[in-house]
């Protein structure tokens, strides 16, 4: 199977990016498409060319270390799924794929594919945990919740984390994100002492980390690798008005 590659290549995050094209021959329909990109990082290394950087780790789609742009779509043209679960079979013999970062303001690209998602750990910091000493774990029925309450949490709680809705929303709006994590602890009994306080804390974050407003288009609802609604953002927006209300 042979495939053209085009690429995005910068060099460092104050450097001019540009595209360029990799003519890749000796790839399986049956590789995934990280497995693709070493391939093509392995001709680069026997021609002496500086390989292309790009994230990964688990390899197995629950990280989300592996986003990028394949063909204008996040992590490529399936729905539900992460980059590295993408595989080369989803492209014809022939085919030219552009392969780019995340685009946004709040995601400064470090090199190549690889950006810079730290603005989302520092959301995560001011508020996405349970602050309170409760010794060890307790039994798993000690606290009766409603299945509804916990299908409701755990949907959210299947966030990755990736950026793809923050990289394909027009505004580059990290509501869902935020949204997933706050509404994850505050559906639960554990989360409700510092409900307001997280909700309050966590979006002020989310502002000064210079992401755009969500304006409901839904593009971040269907590119989540996990399909996490954007009911998700409604019910933070009426969280916010209310630990306004109540703090």
């Amino acid at each position: 199977m042979r495939v053209t590659f085009k690429i995005w290549r910068q060099e460092g995050p104050d450097d001019k990016g540009v595209i360029r094209a990799y003519e890749v021959d000796g790839l399986s329909e049956d590789m995934s498409f990280l497995e693709a990109l070493d391939h093509l990082n392995e001709l680069l290394v026997l021609k002496n060319e500086k390989v292309v950087a790009f994230e990964y780790d688990c390899r197995e789609g629950i990280c989300g270390q592996c986003g990028v742009f394949i063909n204008g779509r996040a992590h490529g043209p399936h729905d539900n799924i992460t980059t590295c679960q993408l595989h080369m079979r989803s492209f014809n013999d022939g085919d030219t794929i552009i392969v780019e970062p995340w685009r946004a303001a709040s995601f400064p690209v470090i090199k190549d594919l690889v950006v810079d998602r730290s603005s989302l750990d520092r959301i995560i910091e001011h508020g996405a945990f349970i602050s309170a000493k409760t010794g060890t774990a307790p039994e798993a029925n000690a606290i009766p919740i409603p299945k509804d309450v916990s299908d409701r949490a755990m949907d959210a709680a299947a966030c990755i984390g990736c950026g793809a809705c923050v990289a394909t929303c027009k505004n580059s709006s990290a509501a869902l994100f935020t949204s997933a994590k706050i509404n994850h602890l505050n559906t639960l009994p554990q989360g409700k002492a510092e409900e307001h306080k997280r909700v309050a804390e966590m979006t002020f974050q989310m502002e000064i980390e210079g992401f755009g407003s969500c304006t409901f288009t839904g593009a971040c609802e269907v590119e989540c690798p996990e399909g996490i609604s954007i009911i998700n953002i409604a019910e933070m927006n009426a969280r916010v008005v209310k630990s306004k209300l109540l703090r």
